[in-house]
């Protein structure tokens, strides 16, 4: 499951509780974090082309998409740092989680930002391939590229299905023939 940071320029609404902490402002300072980490590693993704000549253009200048693994800070940072240490370099979510309006499927070529679980920007991926396969039908290749637990099949079913189970978007349980997003990514940009 992915938790989306999306960039806006949303404004304050004019009467403002004082008092009360301003959500839209921790918005605007992760998104102004999310700019500057793009603006670092964007380069790392081969988009400063012809924008070295020409000017930035809505593809260097709008960055991916930001997110975080899992459902909570502790999680997020625990997946990120596999990432960082070069063990983890596939994800998986339910293809439920996906729509083609508000969160569309990834693709191969996809860049994002992932963030750490105070929605600090710590890396540039690029998904490198994606695959929908039923539950069931992973196999122990993808499993050991998550890298999450012990890295084997039986820990991944097991751990992916409590996880899922507790986060599914519909309220169906997860069977073996429930659809799972197998992505693979390479890191483009690490920020330690």
């Amino acid at each position: 499951m992915r938790e989306t940071v999306r960039v806006t320029d949303a404004k304050r609404p004019e009467a403002f509780d004082s008092a009360v902490p301003d959500p839209m402002a921790a918005d605007a300072e992760r998104a102004a974090a999310v700019l500057k980490f793009w603006e670092a590693a964007r380069g790392r993704a081969g988009v400063l082309g012809v924008e070295a000549v020409t000017g930035l253009g809505v593809t260097a200048s709008v960055p991916p998409p930001a997110w975080s693994f899992g459902d909570n800070p502790a999680l997020a940072d625990l997946l990120l740092d596999l990432v960082l240490a070069g063990t983890k370099t596939a994800t998986s979510s339910l293809a439920a989680e996906y729509d083609d309006e508000t969160e569309p499927m990834p693709k191969t070529g996809d860049l994002s930002i992932l963030l750490d679980g105070a929605g600090t920007p710590r890396a540039l991926i690029r998904t490198t391939s994606v695959e929908v396969v039923p539950f069931g039908e992973v196999d122990e290749d993808f499993a050991a590229a998550e890298g999450e637990d012990d890295r084997t099949l039986a820990s991944w079913r097991a751990e992916h299905e409590r996880f899922w189970n507790r986060a599914v978007p519909d309220g169906t349980p997860v069977s073996p023939d429930t659809e799972v997003v197998c992505e693979r990514f390479e890191v483009l940009y690490p920020q330690h």
